[in-house]
């Protein structure tokens, strides 16, 4: 009884999985980083700005932030490795540093000459990661919402992510995950978006059927677990940091702490600026777009005109841009 009962869990993980493949295609291009295949978008002209989803995430939850600052930047948004459209190699760890290295040579192989990075929640702690590690190839980071310290325990609307064994969790996620995410994904995502709404357009807009597939779930939990294993170690450096840095926060995110991971790392940095938006939750990219365009765009002005900024950024080798 219990082995039909997993198999038909399987068979109903299949075929949502296989729709949502079939009907949501990439919508923008492929390059191979060391046997990951980085999905990214690439849109609109002038200085660059890269995007950096947080966890569970994907290139569209940038889409109501796209729309404005494409208007005056090449905004290129990427899926981060085994997220969205993205693939990495089996086996292949999961940790913010890790991720890091992997976008770093993104941006060389791209030679997307010094962009400014704009990292949201966990996509803002590999943001310091690569400013950390790999500044010459950045002008500076605009973080929103992100996690920038150790938490002894992830938020209480993740804490069904949390499954160690890898094995154990691939089993889920071909079992229970989507099931449960399909009956219970309302509640989480209003849990996530809280106080704000969720938008009426977010699924649609967002392509956010994409977390119904066994692979997003599983790069999800992978990434939560990896998370606390490098954040002691970039937190220690905070103070070396040399690019412009900015981080804005909603005021009642309760996700994560604002005044912890916002005001109290933004005093750290040197010449960080910390500002927050009243009243909102965590999910600023989608629920105060234009608010959080604004400080991006500031930033990127200062960043693009610090005389640090000098334009020879290396080219990596090796890369394969995949049609």
């Amino acid at each position: 009884m219990a082995l039909a009962v997993w198999g038909v869990l399987f068979l109903i993980t299949f075929l949502i999985s296989r729709h949502v493949k079939k009907t949501m295609p990439p919508p923008g291009k492929f390059i191979e980083i060391d046997g990951h295949a980085i999905h990214y978008t690439d849109e609109g002209q002038g200085p660059t700005l890269l995007l950096i989803h947080g966890l569970g995430g994907q290139t569209g939850n940038f889409a109501y932030l796209t729309d404005y600052l494409k208007a005056g930047y090449r905004v290129v948004a990427l899926d981060r490795p085994g997220n969205g459209y993205s693939t990495k190699p089996a086996g292949a760890p999961s940790g913010i540093v890790e991720q890091a290295r992997i976008i770093a040579r993104f941006i060389a192989a791209l030679d997307l000459d010094q962009p400014v990075i704009v990292g949201h929640s966990l996509g803002g702690a590999v943001a310091l990661a690569i400013a950390l590690n790999h500044s010459k190839l950045i002008a500076g980071a605009a973080l929103l919402a992100p996690l920038t310290q150790h938490e002894t325990e992830p938020p209480e609307a993740f804490k069904g992510l949390i499954i160690r064994s890898p094995w154990l969790r691939r089993l889920v996620a071909w079992t229970l995950a989507i099931p449960s995410s399909i009956l219970n994904g309302k509640r989480i995502g209003s849990m996530v978006f809280a106080p704000d709404a969720i938008p009426a357009d977010f699924v649609g807009k967002t392509r956010g059927l994409l977390s119904l597939r066994p692979s997003a779930f599983y790069a999800t939990s992978s990434d939560l677990v990896a998370a606390p294993d490098d954040l002691p170690g970039l937190v220690a450096r905070y103070g070396t940091l040399s690019v412009p840095v900015g981080i804005l926060y909603g005021s009642n995110d309760r996700i994560l702490d604002a005044l912890v991971h916002g005001k109290a790392t933004a005093a750290i940095i040197p010449g960080a600026v910390f500002e927050m938006v009243a009243g909102a939750g965590h999910m600023i990219p989608v629920t105060a777009p234009e608010r959080s365009a604004g400080f991006i765009k500031h930033l990127a002005e200062v960043a693009l005109s610090t005389d640090r900024v000098t334009r020879n950024a290396p080219k990596m080798e090796n890369q394969k841009h995949v049609a």
